[in-house]
């Protein structure tokens, strides 16, 4: 565009930010369902964290290392987009969503499944309504390259590549045109800061939320439970390392001088959201994110092409965090009781979706979702994973329930606009 004075990336990051894909987040769960309470972060506002800690990353490895960034192509406008995009396929529900789609999208005989990586590349390249002449937002080929996570298609074959892949099959042309020139497997120097810049904002943010509510009990988890979360953050480690055991044990006692050593209202007081506890618990989270973040480092591509460093001792303290949000969070009785009926909701949502799209275009699917079904696979399958994928969750809740005949609504009450 003649007129238009932005950059390349630049364009790419406010496409994403301005896309209809990014809106409907802020109705998508991030642990917590969206919409339960204020305090909870929805995954629109973990996206919005993600990406500002992204661009700090790339910003600090581009002073750090300029030639070294220069060399790998590494560019911070590209990580910001890529963090703004990583979370866009996420569909209704959460985790939960996605596992659920999963195994239905595999019982109707297609092997691609639902993956919400995947789910991501294919709306930013295919499903996302931009322009006419082309799908998707028409991203260059690095902010692409960037939202890889995953850079492979599902293999089964492969223990690594079977429950996290980040393409299907019919975006394998916008993958290798991403892909093309690399000359390796690993991700891209971007790809890899914006992984590590989810796992900061996932690990830090979400237990922010969570102490207060005060559900993370940190007298235990530094103390009697503390053995515990370890051995089950060790068994968690995919392809842990032969020492990982003694790893998170060290990773553990950081953590803890770290707490005890400025923040002992965090541990011994009930958070009662007094002023003082505000400024404590503000103060912890940004010495975690700035202590993570210079964790990072560039480095000379490794033999798979890999030149994003994390250091050891934060790496495994995320690992730490991580586990805890799973042992007192994800793992809570009411979120699983929550979490059931989500599930039900989805299967019976797919159900009618996958059915009534075999003779054609379901009559009272929303406007906002016909093109769906006329778009590059068009078994109903994948239309179904298509359509909820595409709502937020009071969208989901409210369709499924007018579909089952459990709540009429209002004729001039469209539901998804």
């Amino acid at each position: 565009m003649a007129n238009d004075q932005r950059h390349p990336f630049q364009r790419d990051r406010d496409r994403i930010l301005y896309s209809s894909a990014f809106r409907r987040l802020s109705g998508i769960t991030q642990i917590v369902r969206a919409g339960e309470a204020d305090v909870f972060h929805t995954r629109q506002q973990h996206t919005i964290k993600v990406a500002q800690v992204g661009r700090r990353l790339a910003e600090k490895c581009c002073a750090d290392s300029p030639e070294l960034a220069t060399k790998v192509g590494l560019h911070p406008e590209v990580v910001e987009a890529a963090c703004l995009a990583h979370d866009l396929g996420h569909p209704p529900f959460g985790h939960v969503g996605e596992h659920v789609l999963n195994e239905l999208v595999e019982a109707e005989c297609d092997e691609d499944g639902f993956e919400g990586n995947a789910q991501t590349f294919r709306i930013i390249t295919k499903l996302a309504v931009r322009f006419e002449e082309c799908g998707g937002l028409d991203l260059t080929r690095a902010t692409l390259a960037a939202t890889l996570k995953y850079p492979w298609l599902r293999d089964k074959s492969d223990e690594s590549r079977r429950t996290k892949w980040n393409v299907y099959t019919s975006e394998r042309d916008d993958f290798e045109f991403a892909r093309e020139g690399l000359g390796h497997s690993a991700k891209t120097a971007e790809a890899d800061l914006m992984d590590w810049a989810d796992d900061i904002a996932y690990s830090v943010h979400d237990l922010e939320d969570f102490h207060r509510c005060g559900i993370i009990p940190w007298h235990r988890i530094l103390g009697d439970q503390s053995k515990q979360i370890i051995e089950r953050a060790t068994a968690k480690w995919f392809n842990a390392p032969t020492d990982a055991g003694g790893r998170l044990r060290e990773a553990m006692r950081n953590l803890d001088a770290f707490i005890r050593g400025g923040f002992g209202s965090v541990i011994n007081e009930p958070y009662t959201g007094e002023r003082h506890q505000r400024q404590e618990l503000r103060n912890l989270t940004s010495e975690l994110i700035g202590r993570y973040i210079r964790a990072a480092r560039l480095q000379t591509p490794d033999d798979q092409g890999k030149c994003v460093q994390i250091n050891q001792e934060e790496a495994d303290e995320v690992l730490i965090l991580k586990q805890i949000t799973r042992d007192y969070i994800i793992n809570n009785p009411s979120l699983a009781a929550q979490q059931k009926g989500q599930e039900r909701i989805l299967r019976q949502l797919f159900e009618d979706l996958c059915n009534d799209a075999i003779g054609g275009t379901p009559a009272y699917l929303p406007p906002r979702l016909n093109y769906l079904r006329t778009i590059g696979d068009t078994r109903p399958a994948r239309f179904a994973a298509d359509c909820i994928a595409s709502l937020t969750e009071a969208e989901a809740v409210a369709l499924h329930a007018r579909l089952r005949g459990w709540a009429s609504g209002s004729v001039l009450d469209p539901i998804v606009r």
